[in-house]
């Protein structure tokens, strides 16, 4: 899968954000998405004191969800650590991962935000713009918005707002555990997006794309045909 050349990496943090500017307004919030056969996940890491970019991805059938396909690509860490720009830290050696995937996904889940970001673009709406993928921002912790209690139940959610937007929604996977907070990264709206995510979801608070690619990252693997190239 080949990402399009948008953009250079080589920015300063005022050149990144005005680039989020520009490029906010060519993400599509409505489903243009066909059938999902294979999910993605993504998991970054950094090696050598944060020298190197670490990007590990898992694709996994759908609904299945089971193990087809795992890359890990390294880059030399080329951006500093700016909170609302990390797609200009960790994209480059995401981006390298993809290219080499064999089996190639029809959506990604993305460990961050999507629209759900001050600027309302955040790394899974900046990956899936450059992938032209239809992608899920599926992050841990807040960075933009307000929200109002989310409710007990498996598969419920309140929306996330942000000066009278609605730009995601607080997620809860599973009964007494904190919620995820879910966007739209591109070509997906956000009713499609809570689908998916819970669709990935079993037992655990994150879905299986966030736990394969984690797992893969860290070298530990479960099954031995789970080969990273």
């Amino acid at each position: 899968m080949k990402a399009a050349a948008l953009h250079e990496w080589d920015l300063t943090p005022k050149q990144a954000i005005a680039l989020q500017k520009e490029l906010r307004g060519r993400v599509i919030r409505q489903d243009q998405i066909g059938a999902v056969k294979h999910v993605a996940g993504v998991d970054v890491g950094f090696e050598e004191a944060g020298k190197v970019t670490r990007a590990a991805i898992a694709v996994l059938s759908f609904p299945e969800l089971e193990l087809v396909d795992s890359v890990l690509a390294r880059e030399p860490t080329r951006f500093p650590y700016v909170p609302g720009l990390l797609s200009f830290r960790e994209a480059p050696a995401v981006l390298k991962a993809f290219a080499r995937l064999s089996a190639m996904p029809d959506l990604l889940l993305y460990d961050g935000q999507g629209i759900a970001h001050p600027r309302r673009m955040g790394i899974a709406s900046h990956v899936g713009l450059l992938l032209d993928l239809p992608s899920i921002g599926v992050a841990k912790t807040r960075l933009a918005g307000e929200h109002g209690p989310v409710p007990a139940a498996k598969g419920d959610w309140t929306p996330l707002t942000d000066k009278g937007e609605t730009i995601g929604a607080v997620l809860r996977t599973r009964v007494k555990v904190k919620p995820l907070f879910i966007s739209i990264g591109h070509r997906v709206s956000l009713q499609t997006a809570l689908h998916y995510v819970m669709a990935c979801v079993t037992r655990y608070r994150l879905p299986e794309t966030t736990r394969w690619a984690h797992r893969l990252a860290s070298g530990s693997r479960s099954t031995p045909d789970a080969v990273i190239r």
